[in-house]
């Protein structure tokens, strides 16, 4: 796929009418790339645990997070309504029980999370050939929230590392555009456990969280990353895939290919093929693992906190080995 520059809104019409889904499970369905993942490949996934080894493929959720206050988004609150020094004062319980509480306040996409099929729109128009305004109200998603979700995400999980594959040290730069013939070249090196298609998971590794790390924060949550080149739309839709995650904030290449567009990716990948994307996920130890092994498929456990009507939420995904 060529692309012309100066023309994303060109570049997303052919590509939403190329690679949509609308209508291919029915005019009511609300789950997307989910309805690739059936109960043959969560067997196909459960096979997969072979050592038992458990890798939590989260951040961590706490004021020292990557955010800067992009679109509002904070770094989660986390206060306490009972503590251990009330509780030696007396909590009002019988033969001396006490006890702590907590709450936390955060954006639901804060740090881990799933983006669901009603954060994203193109031109007014949501998953499935639904207005935005019907789908979306100050209620919340009132037709595909995170919770229609929340049992599905469980399955056949595939490392592409394609920061060990082609970068410097294990990383890609900012600005770098992963394209079909990088995928395939990674899933090449890595081997046939490495494969991909209809109904996996796919974590797609670039590096940039462990530069983040060992650099600081600075625009991890919002800056220059690499990520996925609008060109990879078509491979997206074609490998019938129910969800790909990445260890950058926003999935897909920043600064974008084109001269003037925003995320342009994401307008075809949620609204029009109904795919599941995931962002900041923490990738690296389990990317040391697949490498030091050869096995690069593992079962993945990745449910979102099922918040009613949320257009996204946090999760701690979990790949077994």
């Amino acid at each position: 796929m060529q692309l012309d520059r100066t023309d994303p809104a060109g570049a997303i019409a052919e590509a939403a009418k190329r690679c949509s889904n609308w209508g291919r499970w029915g005019s009511d369905d609300v789950l997307g790339t989910l309805n690739f993942l059936d109960e043959g490949k969560r067997r196909e996934g459960a096979a997969l645990v072979r050592h038992g080894r458990a890798f939590s493929l989260a951040q961590t959720f706490d004021t020292d997070g990557p955010q800067r206050g992009w679109r509002r988004r904070t770094n989660p609150v986390h206060t306490m309504l009972d503590t251990g020094l009330d509780a030696e004062r007396g909590q009002g319980f019988p033969h001396g029980l006490g006890g702590a509480d907590d709450v936390v306040f955060m954006p639901l996409q804060a740090s881990t999370q799933w983006d669901g099929l009603g954060h994203i729109f193109d031109h007014g128009m949501a998953y499935n050939g639904r207005r935005a305004g019907d789908v979306v109200t100050s209620e919340g998603d009132r037709v595909t929230g995170i919770e229609t979700a929340a049992a599905h995400l469980a399955g056949r999980g595939v490392l592409l590392d394609v920061g060990r594959a082609l970068g410097d040290g294990g990383e890609l730069p900012d600005g770098f555009a992963i394209t079909v013939e990088h995928l395939e070249r990674t899933i090449a090196a890595q081997g046939d456990s490495a494969r991909v298609g209809r109904g996996d998971l796919v974590c797609v590794r670039t590096g940039r969280l462990a530069r983040a790390r060992r650099e600081g924060w600075g625009d991890y949550a919002g800056g220059p990353a690499p990520g996925l080149s609008f060109t990879t739309a078509g491979w997206l839709h074609g490998t019938e895939i129910a969800g790909l995650a990445t260890d950058t904030w926003g999935f897909e290449v920043r600064p974008n290919e084109f001269d003037d567009a925003f995320q342009p990716l994401h307008q075809v990948a949620i609204p029009h093929i109904g795919l599941f994307l995931g962002e900041m996920w923490d990738l690296d130890a389990l990317a040391a693992d697949c490498a030091a092994d050869g096995r690069y498929d593992f079962w993945l456990t990745a449910a979102p906190l099922p918040v009613t009507g949320a257009v996204g939420a946090p999760v701690n995904p979990i790949a077994v080995k």
